[in-house]
């Protein structure tokens, strides 16, 4: 990943934006639909909407010479050499720049954007195929409902009362999910915008009582180690889970499949270094759960046919605690397919 995907907040300061092709005129719509304040340097004729958001401001002013450090971010459509010269001062100056259809000297770039007002999807192949990412952009507009980012600004409303009432047994990840899967995203979702909002208000007002939830475990086999041989409920409950155990069988590429601030624990045994004891883990999953977590045990092929997970299934289920199995990929299954040969034929 060469550009890292962020989220410029244009409030604070001016953008500019300079030329006057159809490539400027793109970019200043998308600017502008965010709301920027946009100074363009743009020569004479423009033919811009006046009204299309945001706040415009024409310069006659050569760009050559403009301040970078008066603007948020700079974009520039001008064709060499005036694109080269402004990209350079910028960079001088440490202010964002982009050059469209030129990442080698852009500092950032613009993504394939879902605009779904307060949701909001980026992406990105890092400049080398714009196509490709209008394709992917393409298959998400399909995907996402038309009313998501109404659900995102209802949440954003309630946000600030339920931190201020929200009983410290409430796991707040765990509240705001359930609102988005449960009644309220359906509500939402099917358009019955006041019985949306009178449930989200209801789950907040119960949110000051304790909870009494108890965490839980599941033990997940993460396949042969290729991250497309994951289960998609094997992704579904790595995208989920609160801390994730995991051992030296486990790929790096399996690991970033887990959600970003999740915990990560290792419980593997390396060569030269002291493992970690059968008995260990079990009270670690059983500690984790027992504090409200979602915990992953995360184990390389399946977790029944390698290792120990039908111990880790005894201690949870003795402890009460509950536990779910996601099968993985039997390396010996993936191994086998990998090269061709099937493990069974009729003849």
């Amino acid at each position: 990943m060469r550009f890292l995907p962020v989220f410029l907040d244009l409030a604070a300061r001016p953008v500019a934006l300079i030329g006057n092709g159809p490539a400027a005129h793109n970019k200043l719509r998308l600017l502008r639909s965010a709301g920027a304040h946009v100074v363009w340097f743009a020569g004479d004729a423009v033919g811009a909407d006046q009204n299309a958001g945001g706040v415009l401001e024409l310069s006659n002013s050569d760009p050559a010479t403009l301040d970078p450090s008066a603007f948020a971010a700079i974009v520039s459509a001008a064709g060499a050499p005036l694109d080269g010269i402004v990209a350079r001062r910028a960079l001088r100056a440490n202010v964002p720049v982009n050059v469209v259809d030129r990442p080698g000297i852009s500092s950032f770039i613009f993504p394939a954007i879902v605009d779904r007002g307060d949701v909001v999807v980026a992406i990105g192949t890092g400049g080398a195929s714009p196509v490709l990412a209008r394709r992917i952009r393409a298959q998400i507009e399909a995907l996402l409902p038309a009313r998501i980012g109404q659900l995102a600004a209802l949440m954003r409303r309630y946000r600030e009362k339920f931190a201020a009432v929200r009983h410290a047994s409430v796991s707040t990840r765990t509240f705001w999910e359930r609102v988005v899967d449960g009644k309220v995203g359906r509500l939402m979702l099917a358009g019955r915008w006041h019985e949306a909002e009178a449930a989200l208000e209801q789950a907040v007002e119960a949110s000051a009582s304790p909870s009494d939830d108890i965490g839980s475990v599941s033990l997940v086999g993460a396949g042969p180690g290729d991250p497309d041989l994951l289960t998609l409920r094997a992704l579904h409950v790595l995208q989920n889970a609160d801390i994730v155990f995991y051992d030296d069988l486990v790929a790096d590429e399996i690991l970033d499949r887990v959600r970003r601030d999740a915990e990560r624990v290792f419980v593997g045994k390396r060569r030269g270094a002291p493992g970690i004891g059968q008995g260990e883990i079990n009270r670690l999953l059983i500690q984790a759960a027992r504090a409200g977590k979602h915990a992953v045990r995360l184990k390389g092929g399946d977790p029944f046919i390698f290792g120990r997970g039908g111990e880790e299934l005894e201690a949870l289920r003795e402890a009460g605690i509950p536990v779910s199995v996601v099968p993985g990929v039997t390396a010996a299954l993936g191994c086998a397919a990998e090269a061709g040969l099937p493990l069974t034929f009729r003849n």
